[in-house]
């Protein structure tokens, strides 16, 4: 799969994820298999303003090659500016673009999988990013729409390519569905016929190596994008790689073995952040994902979600059944799911889809990564 200049094979790509993608974690990823693994999502006004948080969260490991930054923005100017430094400062290789992020702290103000709504908008954010990425490939990351009756991803995929964006990947929900149902990949097989002229990537329902093929298969698109399903499993990038390759085995690693990658992270995560407490503390969410299917006594994980060092945490994971084979059936869904009651908008923000006017708040309280 070609990305601009780049070559991806095989042709995935981690979904980023907030709190989720950070160097610890795409360290472990890619050293399983190959592909695109794609940093926390940044705000632009952030990386311009050079905040503190930001530029940590954007480090990449010595190893992290070809390295990949998501942006949000709603300001076309921001986000030429923050592409723009990317590309002189040489902060990455390849540059993605945040048009499906379905939360309401984001949406409300306009961004994410609310922007491609406004067809003007959009297409002037991609207009300043693409003009300032210089030789770095810009992609872009979107939904269906905002829900059934407000669907955009067909003309936002148009635009996408007129503006000169090299690859568009879809989740294939809309911002209403959030991460509930069931992905629709069919709209995968529609956008790709309606821009063959780029490499569209499918999202969405991907918990196997096989589930990757399989929507390749049934949707012709030309590469995958993960998230949910590599939670607490980063050997799903050696299986993802193996099936792309023909090859039809797959990690089943032990209890024994899964222990020493939950060790591995968290001392990660630990070189990562300021404090070890708050490292150990950032890890608890992982545990839970890194056991699905084992069998762990409930006072053994309580251990693990309470640790507040490293030493607690390897005292637990010392009293774990080493031996204990990899589980079946837990190529299942992972992480958060549920439908919302309604997408979160700025006032007026459906009554004119061609408006190009940006939010004077869009971006006012948003400060962070």
């Amino acid at each position: 799969m070609k990305i601009g200049p780049m070559g991806v094979w095989p042709p995935v790509v981690l979904a980023p994820m907030a709190g989720i993608t950070n160097a610890p974690f795409r360290v472990l990823c890619r050293e399983q298999g190959a592909g695109l693994f794609v940093c926390e999502m940044i705000t632009t006004r952030a990386l311009v303003e050079r905040n503190p948080k930001t530029l940590r969260m954007i480090r990449f490991a010595d190893e992290e090659r070809p390295r990949s930054i998501q942006l949000y923005g709603v300001d076309p100017e921001t986000v030429g500016r923050a592409v723009k430094m990317i590309a002189e400062e040489d902060l990455a290789d390849h540059v993605d673009l945040n048009f499906g992020c379905p939360v309401p702290k984001v949406t409300r103000r306009g961004g994410g999988s609310a922007l491609p709504y406004k067809r003007n908008l959009l297409r002037r954010i991609l207009r300043e990013a693409v003009r300032n990425a210089g030789p770095l490939p810009v992609t872009m990351k979107m939904r269906k729409g905002i829900d059934d009756d407000h669907l955009t991803y067909l003309d936002a995929g148009r635009i996408a390519v007129e503006e000169g964006v090299a690859a568009i990947a879809l989740h294939a929900r809309t911002a209403k569905q959030h991460y509930g149902g069931n992905a629709d990949w069919a709209a995968i097989a529609r956008l790709k016929e309606a821009v063959p002229g780029v490499p569209v990537l499918g999202n969405g329902d991907i918990w196997s190596a096989d589930d990757a093929l399989r929507m390749v298969a049934e949707t012709g698109c030309d590469g995958v994008v993960v998230g949910r399903g590599c939670l607490g499993r980063p050997w799903l990038f050696r299986d993802l790689e193996n099936a792309f390759n023909g090859d039809p085995s797959r990690a089943k690693p032990s209890l024994g073995e899964v222990a020493d990658v939950m060790e591995r992270h968290a001392e990660g995560l630990a070189g990562c952040f300021d404090t070890e407490r708050y490292a150990v503390a950032d890890f608890r969410k992982h545990v839970g994902w890194y056991l699905k299917g084992f069998t762990v006594g409930s006072e053994l994980r309580r251990a693990m979600t309470t640790a507040e060092s490293l030493d607690e945490l390897r005292t637990a994971l010392a009293k774990l059944d080493r031996d204990q084979p990899w589980p079946p059936n837990t190529d299942t869904p992972r992480g958060k799911s549920g439908e919302r009651d309604r997408v979160h908008l700025p006032d007026g923000w459906l009554d004119d889809p061609w408006d190009s006017h940006v939010p004077a708040d869009a971006e006012s309280d948003i400060s962070g990564g």
